[in-house]
């Protein structure tokens, strides 16, 4: 067992640097506070639900408890594998279990917001429609303008939406 003495309880630093290490740490801590979420979400790896629908789980195995049904086109992040499990995290942060067979490679993304699709890749772009918040979107050209995705909604409409009002790549 380990016995941790409080002799420098009384403020004084025994170790030397400690106060050092400690303000270097606070600072860490704070600055891994303050990036934002785009910035900690690059590099992130995505897939989607390539089958009519499949079952997220909460745990890597069909005897582990359901959670979820979630639609074709449904992207999910991937956060790691676990033979023929992966694990993933949906839009709303929740960590999930899929089948690896269920998935396949991304082309869609969902409105994480309202979300303008616009004529051109442009903020004062004409407006094609609004998104509501959690519809799926087909990326029709990942290699638009930076920023910009060209997508299709489910009606046909298609245009470009800012790649900050959608959630899957």
């Amino acid at each position: 067992m380990t016995h941790r003495s409080n002799a420098g309880a009384a403020g004084h630093d025994l170790s030397g640097g400690a106060a050092i290490r400690g303000a270097a740490a606070a600072l860490l801590c704070l600055a891994a506070a303050w990036l934002p979420a785009k910035a900690l979400a690059q590099g992130a790896s995505f897939r989607e639900v390539a089958s009519p629908a499949a079952v997220l789980y909460d745990g890597p195995s069909e005897r582990a408890r359901k959670l979820f049904i979630v639609v074709r086109g449904t992207p999910l992040e991937v956060l790691s594998t676990l033979n023929q499990w992966v694990k993933v995290r949906d839009m709303s942060g929740d960590v999930l279990w899929v089948e690896r067979g269920e998935l396949g490679d991304a082309r869609h993304v969902v409105a994480s917001t309202l979300a303008a699709v616009r004529r051109s890749p442009r903020i004062n772009g004409e407006l094609v429609v609004q998104i509501d918040r959690g519809v799926l979107l087909e990326v029709l050209d990942a290699s638009a303008p930076a920023g910009w995705l060209r997508v299709r909604h489910r009606d046909g409409a298609t245009g470009f939406v800012s790649a900050g009002e959608v959630w899957g790549r």
